[in-house]
């Protein structure tokens, strides 16, 4: 889990992705709640004062009727009962939450600007304030009310309404109001004016911000909250098995080849246990039984493989054991030439020797092909292949043939065993490893570096092995004096590089004549 937390990503990860939505959807969520929240809430305040609003003016609606107000604005008369009438509106006023208690009238039922005041009721401390009595008969001044408000209070009063109303006022000098009222009768039953209560509810603003506030508050506590325990079981249903799931694909994908790791690697996505039943549990038991699959059918085409190849190594040791049997002359010489071709391969490669062709891959392709360089010798005749004195002129240039002959079964071989490029070595070994290093050899007379390494390599091993081993023809040289012949030939006939690794590796080649060539003359 820590290699993925460091690991970058293009995009965004899933947990990123999924604690993004969380947020939104809860955001989304908070913004419908707190807008329908807010209106029911905005509803419900604004019908309770309203009902409070209504309370209030029944409560000095029936004060007013005692004192028979309706009759005494019908006759434009402030009897001794009137001042009674005030002190127990302005009571009613002060021990409520009213902001305003007063009674208009319309002077001329006719003229709707002619709306006039019957009573205002001032508190004892809104009169040590500067506050003044409004009596009955005082003009309504201007702009007190608004058009709209005056225009439904004067159909009120026309249409003798009995019902108590309330109105929803907003001005710019008294804010949001919420206005009561209530036809006032004279004894006749006649509309005569009009009792109205008003209530500052302003403090609703302030009353829905705290509410906003406190649900905002919640919301982000309980967002907070839920994204948390989102990310968590995200992280622990989600994140981890796929993370685990990758790690695990990306180490056998890396580890492909080697038969070991990719097992150990299976073992470990096992041991996961993943028991999820939906598509994080399908894609483990998938990637699980897909890594169990490859590994299984690369181990049996590794062991394919492996025998195939052993069969082929076989086939051409087969073969070149079948040259060697008819060259009475040769014993153990395709053994003892691979030994010498891989010492000098090795040594040139220590000593830092043509670094771009010796690669590992190369090396072994040399060695593998290294037994099949005198396989063109099967179509060359007994009586020339096995003869005992020297070789005449025509003898010696069919001699010479195994070489092209080489070549061109090898060339078949190719053709049938298509991108093995260890028989493309077998083949430049075949036919070029009797070239010299001036020019002189055959059967192209390539020179220098123009020969393939893999061939003048053999040319060094294969006149080496001649030298120091017996031939029907000559007895076997010392060491020494073989090692100075072939000295003698480098820049002429072999690779100086060569000759020189060969020179150096004496103690190896020791070690092969030891074994391989019993009896010789080591000095």
């Amino acid at each position: 889990m820590s290699d993925s937390k460091n690991r970058s990503h293009k995009g965004l990860s899933i947990k990123l992705v999924a604690a993004l939505n969380s947020v939104i959807a809860i955001f989304v969520l908070t913004i419908i709640v707190v807008i329908i929240g807010y209106h029911l809430f905005e509803k419900n305040v604004t019908e309770n004062y309203e009902k409070y609003v209504t309370t209030v003016l029944e409560f000095a609606y029936s004060v007013a009727t005692d004192h028979s107000f309706g009759e005494m604005i019908a006759r434009r008369e402030m009897p001794d009962e009137y001042e009674e009438m005030r002190e127990a509106l302005n009571k009613i006023k002060k021990s409520s939450d009213i902001d305003y208690l007063y009674a208009v009238y319309f002077d001329d039922i006719n003229d709707i600007n002619s709306l006039t005041y019957a009573i205002n009721t001032k508190t004892k401390a809104e009169m040590e304030n500067g506050g003044v009595y409004t009596y009955l008969g005082t003009p309504c001044e201007p702009g007190s009310f608004e058009e709209e408000t005056v225009q439904i209070l004067w159909e009120a009063v026309k249409s003798g309404r009995r019902q108590s109303a309330v109105l929803d006022g907003h001005s710019d000098e008294y804010g949001h109001m919420l206005n009561g009222y209530k036809v006032l009768f004279d004894n006749m039953g006649k509309p005569a004016g009009l009792l109205c209560v008003e209530i500052d509810i302003n403090d609703i603003s302030k009353e829905l911000n705290q509410y906003v506030r406190a649900i905002l508050l919640f919301v982000t506590i309980f967002t907070i909250i839920i994204t948390i325990i989102y990310i968590l079981s995200i992280e622990y249903h989600l994140i981890f098995p796929i993370t685990s799931v990758t790690k695990s694909a990306r180490d056998f994908i890396k580890n492909i080849g080697d038969q070991n790791a990719m097992e150990e690697s299976v073992a470990k996505l096992k041991q996961l246990n993943i028991r999820s039943k939906n598509e994080v549990g399908e894609l483990y038991e998938t990637v699980t039984q897909m890594e169990t699959d490859i590994a299984k059918q690369l181990n049996d085409i590794r062991q394919y493989a492996e025998h195939t190849l052993k069969m082929q190594n076989g086939l051409m040791v087969l073969m070149a054991d079948m040259v060697e049997v008819r060259d009475s002359d040769t014993g153990a010489h395709i053994q003892k030439t691979a030994a010498y071709v891989k010492i000098i391969l090795e040594g040139l490669q220590k000593k830092g020797y043509y670094k771009e062709l010796l690669t590992p891959q190369y090396m072994e392709d040399v060695l593998k092909s290294a037994p099949l360089h005198d396989v063109g010798k099967i179509h060359i005749p007994d009586a020339v292949l096995n003869k005992t004195s020297s070789l005449t002129a025509e003898e010696y240039e069919i001699m010479k043939t195994h070489t092209t002959f080489g070549r061109a079964i090898i060339d078949r071989a190719i053709t049938e065993v298509e991108g093995e490029s260890y028989l493309r070595e077998a083949r430049n070994m075949a036919a070029y490893h009797h070239e010299r290093w001036d020019g002189k050899g055959y059967p192209e007379g390539l020179k220098g570096e123009e020969i393939p390494l893999s061939a003048r390599i053999m040319a060094v091993a294969d006149v080496f092995d001649a030298l120091t081993s017996p031939r029907i023809y000559k007895p076997a040289f010392p060491l020494s004096q073989a090692v100075k012949m072939i000295e003698d030939g480098k820049e002429l006939q072999y690779d100086p590089k060569c000759v020189e690794v060969l020179i150096d590796s004496l103690p190896e080649v020791k070690e092969v004549l030891k074994k391989l060539n019993p009896g010789s003359d080591l000095e």
